[in-house]
């Protein structure tokens, strides 16, 4: 097979300039996405302010388990929301555009340094530490019969789960770097 004669840049022809275009910009499909994500941000802060209130009005003839019950639903939700936030900001930014806010002082440091390989990983350890809420307030119920052994026991083995994929997660992704530095 002949080497192709070499062509000067731009010169590529007009079919293959406006494939690659149209590829490019599709990337724009994934800002509905991104704005879905915004409005379950929305709406996981509405269940978040009706728990409060729900449980805020009761706050006087809360136990001590109660109380612990109450925050770890409260930070359940609010652990949830920075997941979202988190995908919505580097996945608009890893795969969409840049957000210009550079000069913003509300600027979270982490914008724009969160890759793909980090967002999965702070996306399992999310999901590792909700599940290890949900399992917490599972076991706080323990004593008052609404949790049977069965229940129980698939709580256990689904965290458990969660557990072991972050754990395969994080070393695959250490192999992956030490290969890339080889």
């Amino acid at each position: 097979m002949a080497d192709e004669p070499s062509r000067p840049a731009g010169s590529k022809p007009i079919a293959e300039r406006w494939l690659e275009a149209t590829l490019f910009n599709s990337r724009w499909l994934l800002a509905p996405f991104y704005l879905g994500l915004v409005f379950a941000l929305a709406a996981l802060l509405y269940v978040f302010v009706i728990e409060f209130v729900h449980e805020i009005v009761h706050v006087e003839t809360l136990t001590s388990e109660g109380a612990i019950l109450m925050a770890l639903s409260l930070i359940d939700l609010s652990l949830a929301g920075n997941l979202i936030l988190i995908v919505v900001f580097s996945g608009y930014e890893n795969f969409v555009s840049k957000i210009d806010a550079a000069g913003h002082e509300d600027r979270p440091a982490w914008m724009g340094t969160v890759d793909f390989t980090a967002v999965k990983l702070k996306l399992v350890g999310s999901i590792v530490a909700i599940s290890a809420i949900a399992l917490l307030r599972t076991f706080m119920k323990l004593g008052d019969g609404s949790i049977d052994e069965t229940q129980l026991k698939w709580r256990v083995i689904l965290h458990l789960t969660f557990v072991s994929s972050g754990v395969l997660l994080a070393l695959m992704d250490l192999l992956s770097a030490r290969a890339r530095k080889h």
